[in-house]
Parts: C-alpha cells; structure tokens; sequence
C-alpha cells in the first residue's frame, strides 16, 4: 500500500477556482436593496411521519415517538392500556420548518421541508400527519401535513452493509403549509420608505441617491449611511411608487479588492481589482512517500513462538527543485498568466499568497474560510 502527502497548507488534489470580474454593469435597484420591514419568518414545528415501509424509528431507543404516538392516539379517542409501549417500525418523529413569505393571508400554501430527528433509516413514502407551524413568538401560523417528497435512497443488507445516495432521511412537501395567520407590520405607512442595502458600499448607495432624485424629484431620496437610504414617499400610489423605483437601474460600486482562500478545499478566488506589486517568489516541495508492507514471523522450529505479521514501513523523502519567477501583476489577467505560466499547485498558490500579503505585494484583503 503506498501513500503520497505533500506538505503544503492544504490538499494538493484542491480545485483552483480564479474568477476574473469585468465592469460593473447595471442592476436594478430590486436586485441591490430591499424595503425595510418586508421579509420573511422562520416558522417551525413538530410532527410524526407515519406510512414507512419499515424504516421508522426504533421506538426502543426514541421513546419521544411513543410518546408522541400515544398523545395522538389519545387525542383521537384510542387510549392504550398502562404500560402499553407499541414497538412500530413505520412511523417517526420529525422536525419541520418553512419560511413564510412576507405579507402571506391565510388561506396560503407554502413549502415545508420535513427532517427525521430519531434514528429512522428514510422517510420515503411517508405522510407527515397535521402539525402546527411556530414563529419565534410561539404563536402558530400555519397548519402543515402531506406525502413526502424524497430524493435520497438508501439500502442495507442483513450483514450490517449499508449504501445511501444523498440523503432519505429528509424531504419536502411542496405546497404542504396552509397558512392560518397573517403576520402583523411589513412595510412602514409613513411618509419615508427605507431601503437596506444588501452589501454594504458607499459607493451604490450615493448612486441610488442620485438615480431616485434624478427620476422622481431632487431632494426626495438621501444615504444615511452606507447601507440605508431614506425616500420621501408619495401619498396617493404607494405601490406604483416602489414598482417604479425597484426597476431603475445603476451601476453599483465595485467591490472591494479580495483573495478568498477555502482552507479546506483549497479553493482560490481573486476579486477584479486584486493587483500584485513585484516581487520575486521561489516556492518548493517536499513530497513524503510511505510504502507499507507485511512480513511474516516465523518461529523457529519446535519453538514455542507462534507466527505472527509483522508490519513494515519504508519512508522517502524528497525535494523538488526552486524556481523563482517574478510575479508582477496589476491586472487579474496578468496574474492568473503569471500563475499557469509556473504550473503551481493549490497548496502552493495559497502559500505564495499569504507570504505576498505579509510582504506587503499583495493589493488586496486576503481572508481565509
């Protein structure tokens, strides 16, 4: 058996990922910003999935699913003798969360995703029986129930051996929430409509200024700061007033200069404005090479040794030769060239990095995740 690890920051078998930006064109502001009090609620909630063909939980080891079974049952007019534990194989405890959609009525339907929480192996052809759906102030605000929908598959032996594709122990229902409560507020009735931005830039918001006062009047819309602008509304057509300004269209700022780094899977990506000064960078390898094998113990003859495998380890090492190459760059282009033209590695592009931004060439935020 042989093994082969270089010693670098992460994986050599990382995927380099360089996306190069072009300029910014223009956006919609419904794509940039959204109105201050419209948005979504997390609702969630608790349930039994029941219909399995034999792949429930294991009520030994899940006692809440009896337990919930029996405040069912009870509920329903069928009340178990004392002591009674049913030992049921098709159905199983599951938690359910939605998001419901702002200024949804009731009458409604939205979305659930259903998840198993005891140790049921899947959840295909199951029914999720009536459950109340919970915002964050306890109150319920939908009713959820329905077939599931299922796109995990999964399979085992009698011997133990299991294969699983995706995940079975999890699915949705579309359209499987009817929605029993409104929720209260949205977008403010005064006389001022704000808008958040989604990423924080001066740059967007002054020109979001300039587009609202330039189509609608000057002096009705103002930045407070870097996120939040505040318009003067109309008073007759609230409505056709947002239509109207969610469609104009600006050029956002550009971004700020940034390296991401994925540590873990070795994934690069460089912002459009990333820029390297020169500099002059030599970066080698060291490869560890391990070979394993067995040898055979035999004891000598009348012996009272007995045979035995005794594992052997053979290690190499050794170190590929430097190049240094100069690395001058105030274009994206250039640098991804400068890059392929030397063949680097994941590892050793995410080392050459972080010795660039501590020498100060790199021109730009290098943040690793």
């Amino acid at each position: 058996m042989r093994a082969s690890t270089r010693l670098r920051s992460i994986a050599v078998t990382a995927v380099l990922a360089l996306f190069i930006a072009g300029p910014a064109s223009a956006e919609r502001i419904k794509d940039l910003a959204q109105v201050a009090g419209v948005r979504g609620n997390a609702l969630v909630g608790y349930g039994l999935v029941v219909g399995l063909d034999g792949s429930g939980d294991r009520t030994s080891q899940t006692q809440f699913t009896v337990q919930s079974l029996k405040t069912m049952l009870d509920q329903l007019g069928v009340t178990l003798p004392p002591g009674v534990n049913p030992q049921l194989k098709n159905v199983a405890a599951v938690a359910i969360h939605a998001e419901l959609p702002p200024y949804a009525k009731p009458g409604q339907s939205i979305d659930v995703t259903v998840s198993s929480i005891g140790n049921a192996g899947s959840l295909r052809g199951g029914s999720l029986l009536m459950a109340p759906l919970k915002g964050a102030d306890g109150q319920v605000y939908a009713i959820a129930q329905g077939s599931l929908m299922v796109s995990g598959f999964g399979a085992s032996g009698r011997d133990g051996s299991r294969i699983s594709v995706n995940a079975p122990n999890g699915g949705r229902i579309p359209n499987g929430a009817t929605v029993e409560r409104a929720v209260a507020g949205g977008a403010s009735a005064s006389d001022t409509i704000t808008l958040n931005l989604h990423e924080f830039d001066f740059t967007t918001a002054s020109r979001i200024v300039t587009a609202v006062n330039n189509a609608f009047g000057p002096g009705l819309a103002r930045a407070v700061d870097g996120v939040t602008i505040e318009i003067a509304a109309p008073g007759n057509d609230r409505i056709g007033f947002l239509a109207q300004l969610e469609a104009l269209d600006i050029s956002p700022g550009a971004s700020a200069a940034k390296v991401i780094v994925n540590a873990r899977t070795g994934t690069v990506v460089m912002g459009g404005h990333v820029s390297v000064a020169p500099a002059a960078v030599s970066h080698g390898s060291l490869t560890v090479s391990i070979m394993e094998s067995a040898q055979i113990s035999q004891p000598a003859p009348f012996g009272n040794g007995v045979t035995a495998v005794v594992p052997q380890s053979t290690i190499e090492i050794s170190e590929e030769g430097n190049r240094m190459f100069l690395l001058e760059g105030k274009s994206l282009q250039a640098i991804v060239n400068a890059v392929n033209a030397v063949g680097a590695a994941p590892g050793d592009i995410v080392a050459i990095l972080e010795a660039l931004k501590r020498v100060g060439a790199l021109r730009a935020e290098l943040e690793v995740i």
